[in-house]
């Protein structure tokens, strides 16, 4: 069993009189994925930001590795969402006057890592992400896909202990949604780290090995889930096992690609073929061995094990 990374325990909060929280116990283990779900207004956005030390509940206690979370000064709290805690939102939030390369190297350079080794590490993600040829493009340049894949290796380039996604396919049709939730759970396991989805798609939640319920401020027992059928199968649906060891802080590991499954619409530089059908007419992801409840599984492709620099990781 998975050793506890994160806990919330009997969390409250409060705005004015409208009750966010009350009293919320939550866990997370290393490398498990966790979906948070509830209609709009039910806690859940409020759950994720006084987790992730974003803002302070009013009662209860945050632990990250057993450390106090919501004990810590602002300035303390900010560091841990620098270094510890990665974020994926709905747009991105990339800086749009900043290549994409830059855009992941960022927190590394917040944290004091020269701009070259930063800029190696984080391209060291674009292979293994379906990036490779667009770390000089800017955020406007890229599909939607493309975007909120760059998002999620500037929220793995630090090595995080968890990585927080807020409505992480919310801007993004059904397809890319899919090879976006597929991505981020992959690359979150890989590096052995906890992942905590907010989303009211059940699909989304679905690729997440638990689901939590939050209505009215309080952990409700989850609805059914989706049949097999009605999502696309992934590795995080077959039986469960042991974490991938993890590769290093803030870099992925050695010839392991996690590119996508379907190629953005009409890209100007093709982040890599994609081969063999997969289910329900897609084509499906460069997995090796034996592809998931009976579908061939596609080529891989080999990466040469990416940069290892060192220098102090912030973000």
């Amino acid at each position: 069993m998975s050793s506890i990374v994160l806990e919330g325990r009997a969390l409250r909060k409060s705005f004015g009189a409208t009750v966010a929280l009350a009293g919320v116990d939550v866990t997370v283990g290393s490398g498990e994925a966790v979906a948070v779900m509830g209609p709009s207004g039910s806690g859940k956005s409020t759950l994720l930001h006084c987790l992730a030390g974003i803002m302070r509940p009013d009662a209860g206690e945050v632990r990250l590795l057993g450390e106090r979370v919501d004990a810590m000064g602002e300035r303390g709290r900010s560091a841990l969402r620098r270094t510890r805690f990665g974020f994926v939102f709905q747009f991105g939030q990339l800086l749009p006057e900043l290549p994409a390369e830059e855009n992941v190297a960022l927190p590394l350079m917040l944290g004091g890592t020269s701009r070259g080794k930063a800029v190696a590490r984080a391209r060291s993600w674009f292979g293994p992400l379906g990036l490779a040829g667009l770390e000089a493009r800017r955020p406007g340049e890229l599909s939607g896909g493309q975007a909120q894949r760059v998002a999620i290796a500037r929220a793995l380039v630090t090595g995080p202990a968890v990585v927080f996604a807020d409505e992480p396919t919310g801007a993004l049709d059904q397809a890319t949604g899919h090879d976006t939730m597929r991505l981020l759970v992959e690359a979150t396991r890989a590096g052995d780290a906890a992942l905590v989805v907010v989303t009211h798609d059940p699909q989304v939640a679905a690729w997440c090995g638990r689901v939590i319920e939050v209505r009215d401020g309080l952990i409700v027992p989850a609805g059914p889930r989706p049949a097999p059928g009605e999502f696309p199968p992934g590795p995080i649906h077959q039986a469960s096992g042991p974490a991938t060891p993890p590769p290093g802080p803030g870099r992925p590991p050695a010839h392991r690609r996690f590119g996508p499954a379907h190629p953005d619409p009409a890209p100007a530089h093709p982040a890599g073929p994609t081969a063999g059908p997969g289910p329900q007419g897609h084509p499906a992801g460069p997995y090796p061995g034996p592809g998931p409840q009976g579908h061939p599984a596609a080529p891989t492709r080999v990466l040469p094990a990416p940069h290892h620099g060192g220098g102090e990781v912030g973000r």
